[in-house]
């Protein structure tokens, strides 16, 4: 394929570094990057330019990673509530407990999916429910699509509907059989998933403790400190907890294993000791808007302990560029910087380096899973009315983050083969 190449790379000093071809040639061979260089050095070397197909104006970049999103919660986007607890009981929970029936729950993880590929996502950490058959054919339709995955079945024995809670060594067994036959397999990485330390009891959370520390590549996923309502429910329910992430810490959840949901309202100590365990927070600024949440101090956080997710449905839309945009915004509002080069690494080699795949995903170089995203910037139209204005690549990236659209995506690669898009 021939078209501008764009990925990114942190150096030691934590500089973001743009790999940028203006016009170059990428060939995959058996999923992978197998070359890529300018379009000169093709011709040079003898190469048949004419031979490689020209998708230029586009771009291609490395496919985007999401690290925070619920697959049953895709058809809830954009429902009016009040915040997140009304919010929950009124949509989240009902949506749910639909994927009790396991042929709906087939059918939902495959649109799941294809609406997820389509948005220019090609990886991603997700929420599935407590009915493991929902983690099942999530993990089958990605090892379909020879798709990075990462997934777990939601863990809850209080505080929620009956029919979405679990006995807690129940769960445990379930999460152990998934554990076994997908952890590993293919391209696919089990996460616990404790719902969030309201829907878990200790006995809970200690089972899923021992879990995690017996299996030392597993990861873990779950929500912190997004709602003020939220946090004094958890005080609540752990009085001896000096805070919402000493609930987590005492049950040895606090670990470089594990991407904690929002963290938008943390004390300067929980912030210290998640950066000290090497524990990843995923910023949600489309959800945090959304549901008025709040804002999150992203300046508090190092970078390489923040990643950048969607969390549809609390979240608007799938995009991840639109997802930045709001990110942002979110910015702008504490007098901060989200600078686009920034939020490109994040979604692409920074978001593949929180779920330990920053060796196969997320930039392109040779040996590179060839998972791609290829972004024409001349759709919308008033994205290629800006593009063609701009005067640098940041300007550029700008303009992509914050005027893009669904019809921006042309194409996504999964592992070389097309997922997405027209092939003329």
């Amino acid at each position: 394929m021939r078209a501008r190449l764009i990925s990114f790379d942190c150096d030691a000093d934590g500089q973001i570094i743009a790999n940028h071809l203006d016009d170059g040639g990428l060939v995959c061979d058996n999923g992978r990057i197998s070359q890529l260089m300018s379009a000169a050095d093709y011709a040079a070397q003898g190469f048949a330019l004419s031979e490689i197909e020209d998708l230029r104006p586009c771009i291609i970049f490395p496919g985007f990673v999401d690290t925070h999103l619920h697959m049953p919660q895709l058809g809830i986007i954009a429902s009016y509530s009040a915040q997140l607890l009304d919010w929950l009981e009124r949509y989240a929970f009902p949506a749910e407990s639909a994927y009790a029936d396991s042929a709906y729950a087939a059918l939902q993880a495959q649109t799941f999916l294809d609406r997820v590929v389509a948005s220019g996502t090609t990886c991603a950490q997700v929420f599935t429910t407590v009915y493991a058959h929902s983690c099942e054919h999530l993990f089958a339709a990605a090892q379909a699509k020879g798709m990075a995955l990462v997934a777990g079945k939601v863990m809850m024995d209080r505080n929620a509907p009956e029919a979405l809670t679990q006995e807690a060594q129940a769960c445990i067994r379930d999460c152990e059989q998934l554990i076994h036959k997908w952890h590993g397999k293919d391209r696919l990485q089990y996460a616990l998933t404790p719902r969030f330390a309201i829907t878990s009891t200790d006995a809970q959370l200690a089972l899923c403790g021992e879990l995690l520390q017996g299996h030392a590549d597993l990861l873990l996923q779950t929500h912190l400190s997004e709602n003020h309502e939220e946090i004094a429910e958890v005080g609540r329910l752990f009085p001896k907890a000096n805070d919402y992430l000493d609930v987590y810490e005492n049950h040895g959840l606090n670990t470089a294993q594990a991407t904690f949901a929002h963290g938008i309202h943390l004390s300067e100590s929980e912030r210290q000791r998640l950066i000290d365990a090497g524990a990843k927070v995923a910023f949600c600024p489309s959800s945090n808007l959304f549901l008025g949440s709040g804002l999150l101090d992203m300046a508090a956080l190092r970078a390489h302990n923040l990643s950048i997710a969607s969390d549809v449905g609390g979240g608007t839309g799938l995009s991840m560029l639109h997802t930045c945009a709001e990110g942002y915004k979110v910015a702008q509002l504490q007098n901060q910087r989200f600078h686009p080069l920034q939020a490109f690494y994040a979604i692409t080699a920074g978001n593949a380096k929180t779920l330990g795949l920053a060796a196969q995903i997320g930039q392109l170089q040779p040996g590179f899973m060839a998972d791609l995203v290829v972004l024409n910037p001349t759709k919308p139209s008033g994205l290629g009315e800006r593009f063609h204005r701009c005067e640098d690549l940041t300007e550029e990236l700008f303009a992509l983050m914050m005027l893009s659209d669904d019809r921006s995506v042309e194409r996504c690669y999964i592992a070389g083969r097309l997922a997405y898009g027209a092939t003329g």
